[in-house]
């Protein structure tokens, strides 16, 4: 699910960050920098995670900003294809599923990748909910319900400044067949075999609340290195 990759970059330290230890300071400049954005086809950026080099700063004409040349790691979120995740249920349409992991929302369930048959039923507010029928009984997707699901596929849309100056046509307000709006990484998942879907169907009320009681912090498992440069 995570994994860490190598980043070569130039650090700005402006003036007012002089009063930092130069650690702290390139830290903050890449956190702020890297923290909670994609990296096209890399993954969904955590945080900072160890710095490996840096260089001498430079002191740039005119500005008091020191340049300096840095090598260091980051935690990405990017899990892998077949991977097993949990998510909970933000809303559903006529087209599937979305899901949430909190820290990431662009998760797609489609219609096709959930239990068949399975159908949507109107609420009141308008809102719908997706319903398995499976040998007479109903098993609903409801908001809220936390998920296991499959990883099948990921997509990546480049938003850069430059791509969108390449492409006159682009609007970031347009949405696709399904209802969505471009993202930079998306990732579509399924919710069609033993053991994924709600919780709650599989493991029943008292064995829920016993497991989300008893549930230590999930741990960065194992990870695997990545270099790219800035």
């Amino acid at each position: 699910m995570y994994t860490i990759v190598t980043v070569a970059d130039v650090v700005e330290i402006h003036p007012r960050d002089f009063h930092k230890p130069s650690k702290r300071a390139i830290e903050d400049w890449i956190n702020t920098k890297y923290a909670d954005k994609v990296i096209h086809k890399i993954g969904l950026c955590v945080g900072f995670h160890s710095l490996i080099s840096a260089s001498e700063g430079l002191i740039g004409h005119g500005t008091g900003i020191v340049n300096v040349n840095v090598d260091f790691r980051l935690i990405v979120f990017r899990p892998f294809k077949g991977e097993i995740i949990r998510g909970t249920i933000s809303s559903s349409n006529e087209s599937g599923i979305h899901m949430s992991m909190g820290f990431f929302e662009d998760i797609v369930a489609p219609a096709a990748l959930l239990f068949g048959p399975s159908q949507t039923e109107l609420e009141e507010g308008g809102s719908r909910t997706w319903v398995w029928k499976a040998d007479e009984n109903d098993f609903y997707f409801d908001r809220t319900e936390k998920c296991l699901m499959r990883v099948e596929q990921e997509t990546w849309t480049d938003l850069s400044p430059q791509m969108k100056k390449l492409d006159e046509d682009f609007d970031m307000e347009a949405r696709d067949a399904a209802g969505l709006r471009s993202c930079p990484y998306r990732l579509t998942v399924s919710m069609a075999l033993t053991g994924l879907g709600p919780d709650l169907w599989w493991l029943g009320e008292q064995a829920e609340a016993a497991e989300e009681a008893a549930k230590a912090p999930e741990n960065v498992g194992e990870t695997n290195e990545v270099e790219m440069t800035a």
